[in-house]
């Protein structure tokens, strides 16, 4: 039943949590009424969110219902016709794209590199926002670069190309770009594409790792059972809208999974751990 949801207005009065607090002043990012459309058709209407600092929030629903919308319009890639994205209690969309930079990293989905760049090179590319024609590059710009290789565990792959790697491996050098950036707020819009479970599962212990190093992480993921291992906090889409958002242990119920995916599932518990596991229910199965 849609009363066992937990949706932003239950959890935005709940004292310091961050979710559907109206109060802009103590949010990282948040989106306030955004409606937002490609070619005429609106995708997103009137949506408002709030992104709880220091968690890992993932952002799940069927195809076509936002999910990637709603994160490029969080990072200003698009621009919502009405409402507002706010970044540290500004209008993102008043703040120089340096500056935007400077706080918030995004991994697009299926990135691409130039031919024959090095990772080396590619992770230095995440210092470009701190770089003008009175501050060019210094030590403190390697300093950075060295330990975003480190942290993503690619250091020794630094003079290789990029088109060389593995998929996992790319990824990872992805990261290490964002990281260099030097921001603690990283989006991340399908990072586990094309990846088989093994590397999804090395990728997203590196997202884990990053978290808990005090980064605040949002990701959009297809793999529901994924998205609830990995996640403090889950926003579940359906239709340009936010169907719920909470906890996953507080959110995945088998009626949500039917009414947001049109799924028939068991939702279990999990035998480590505390996030639910959904068990699909094909006809073969009942």
């Amino acid at each position: 039943m849609a009363a066992q949801y937990i949706t932003e207005t239950e959890t935005g009065s709940e004292a310091g949590s961050g979710i559907g607090s109206g109060a802009d002043e103590v949010v990282r990012l948040a989106a306030r009424g955004v409606t937002v459309g490609y070619g005429g058709r609106t995708v997103i209407d009137g949506l408002d969110v709030t992104i709880p600092p220091g968690v890992i929030t993932t952002i799940i629903g069927p195809n076509g219902c936002g999910k990637s919308t709603l994160l490029r319009t969080l990072t200003r890639l698009l621009r919502p016709a009405s409402g507002t994205v706010v970044l540290d209690g500004e209008d993102i969309a008043r703040l120089r794209t340096r500056d935007v930079a400077k706080k918030l990293g995004l991994l697009p989905q299926a990135p691409v590199a130039p031919e024959g760049l090095t990772v080396a090179d590619l992770v230095a590319r995440g210092r470009h926002p701190h770089q003008s024609w009175l501050r060019q590059w210094s030590s403190d710009d390697a300093d950075v670069v060295e330990h975003a290789l480190a942290m993503t565990g690619v250091a020794d792959l630094a003079e290789r190309p990029v088109d060389s790697l593995s998929g996992g491996q790319r990824q990872r050098v992805w990261i290490s770009m964002t990281l260099a950036q030097g921001t603690d707020l990283l989006l991340l819009d399908e990072p586990t594409t094309y990846l088989d479970l093994a590397h999804a599962i090395d990728v997203l212990d590196l997202v884990d790792d990053l978290h808990e190093s005090g980064r605040t992480v949002v990701m959009v993921l297809h793999d529901l059972n994924l998205a609830t291992r990995y996640s403090d906090n889950l926003v579940v889409m359906r239709e340009g809208a936010i169907l719920a958002q909470g906890h996953p242990r507080d959110v995945i119920t088998a009626e949500l999974l039917h009414e947001a995916f049109g799924l028939r599932a068991q939702v279990i518990d999990a035998p480590v751990g505390d996030s639910p596991i959904i068990v699909p229910l094909g006809r073969t199965h009942v």
